[in-house]
């Protein structure tokens, strides 16, 4: 027969609980419809095994009855006549050789109470904590609850599943964090909302996390925590103060023309301003993005690396700096006071990570030239590829044409690899002074005149970037 069992709907109803209670705890209302059919038997069905039959529809009688102790004045928080948001449609069948029967047709759940009480077990016991903790959220910071869509539990994955879309913000963070929210012990969720709390009414400054005055609180807490309080921080509007959970970014930096370098003292700054910041003879410089955007240098040729080792490798070169991108930290580059009037060139791995980084770094700098990066160069070194675990999926509205056709290859080839680091390096040297317009150490100091053409824009080196002329369309 195909009827469905008491432990049968219950399976359905625990796979929609499971995935629909994030959204039903954020939103707050409580009401839900889930609708189960229970596949009622034909007569033939019945005459085939009456006694089945018979059992099955005294299930859920005793289902029906269950359901009514759940409202019970008894209960906790119930109230005496409440339904219990389970309810059973039944129809009288008329069958010439059974007879009369009154048989089950379909199981109805109103509240996500309802669907969580007859469940039962370790995901009811998930709903009421998730529940009680989102109200607490609710309460806790002043939030209006939303609505549920109504949902067909035959499907899942339908609508309904992860609640409306015009959730405010604050619902949206902790549907999006419910599994975070679930995971917390009492105290730790206790810790989460008094810093919440805190980081909302107070001007940080340069704070930074262990500065806070929150007992227990500290930067290693804030690895731990980050998200979540992020995500709520956001929800009520207070997302600037997040400020307080991140270091500036650093990079680092090689100047590779000594003239470039400042090796005097700098001036007293005037009262109230910053002091500019000397290089005292460094070359090879760690520090934040916005110090480094200050640095008293000008150079007129940056090359950003996504290889560490390709940096440190840079030889002595007039006029020029080499930086490490740091991968999707690259952006970062566009933020140095000094890079405007410079020329940029770009090299990094041949994979889709690669060129979505470009695309990122041109996003900022649309002048931003590539070197190395075209399809030519890839399949010179086929027997250096490696594949790529998690490619980007992306498209890159910044590449141009032959970093296009790169792309396009390498996901042709089965998302391949190139690591920069993997080229040789005098290939790579050899290119690279190409591109610039052979530059070569004996020029170093000689003054800004003799850099030679390639240094400046709009020269036909250029073009030997990609190989040729670019089809940028």
């Amino acid at each position: 027969m195909t009827m469905l069992s008491v432990a049968g709907a219950r399976t359905k109803a625990r796979a929609r609980l499971n995935s629909s209670m994030a959204a039903w705890a954020a939103e707050g209302s409580g009401v839900v419809r889930l609708e189960i059919a229970l596949k009622p038997p034909t007569e033939k069905q019945v005459l085939t095994d009456q006694a089945a039959a018979a059992e099955w529809a005294g299930s859920w009688r005793a289902a029906e009855e269950t359901a009514i102790g759940w409202a019970s004045p008894t209960a906790p928080g119930s109230v005496a006549g409440t339904r219990s948001g389970l309810e059973i449609d039944w129809e009288d069948r008329n069958w010439a050789r059974v007879g009369r029967q009154r048989i089950p047709i379909r199981v109805r759940l109103t509240t996500a109470d309802a669907v969580a009480d007859f469940v039962g077990g370790e995901s009811a016991r998930d709903w009421r904590r998730l529940r009680d903790r989102a109200a607490t959220i609710r309460d806790r910071f002043a939030a209006e609850p939303g609505s549920v869509e109504q949902i067909d539990a035959d499907d899942p994955d339908g609508p309904g599943a992860g609640g409306t879309g015009d959730d405010d913000a604050l619902a949206a963070a902790i549907r999006s964090q419910a599994k975070r929210i679930l995971g917390l012990t009492d105290a730790a969720f206790t810790t989460v909302l008094d810093v919440v709390d805190w980081l909302r009414g107070h001007r940080l400054g340069t704070l930074r996390p262990r500065q806070l005055p929150i007992r227990g609180v500290d930067s290693k807490w804030f690895e731990t925590h980050r998200s979540l309080v992020t995500a709520l921080l956001g929800g009520i509007g207070h997302a600037d103060a997040v400020t307080v959970l991140d270091a500036e970014p650093r990079l680092r930096l090689r100047i590779l023309d000594p003239a470039l370098r400042v090796t005097a003292e700098p001036a007293a700054p005037a009262t109230g301003q910053a002091a500019d910041i000397s290089l005292a003879g460094l070359d090879d410089i760690t520090a934040p993005i916005s110090q480094l955007g200050r640095l008293p240098i000008a150079p007129q040729l940056v090359f950003v690396f996504e290889n560490l080792e390709s940096v440190l490798a840079m030889p002595a070169w007039p006029a020029a700096v080499a930086v490490h991108g740091s991968g999707y930290a690259v952006d970062g580059v566009a933020r140095f006071d000094w890079i405007a009037d410079a020329r940029v060139i770009y090299w990094g791995d041949l994979d889709s990570h690669g060129f979505a980084i470009l695309n990122r770094l041109r996003s900022h700098l649309p002048a931003v030239e590539s070197v190395l990066m075209d399809e030519a160069n890839l399949l010179a070194h086929r027997d250096l590829w490696v594949p790529e675990p998690k490619p980007s999926t992306g498209t890159f509205a910044h590449l141009t044409g032959t970093e296009l056709r790169a792309l396009d290859r390498i996901r042709a080839e089965g998302n391949v690899r190139l690591e920069q680091e993997r080229i040789p390096w005098d290939t790579a040297l050899n290119r690279l002074r190409t591109a610039v317009g052979n530059p070569t150490p004996s020029r170093l100091g000689e003054g800004e005149g003799d850099l030679g053409a390639g240094t400046r824009r709009g020269t036909e080196t250029e073009r030997l970037l990609g190989e040729g002329d670019d089809d940028d369309g």
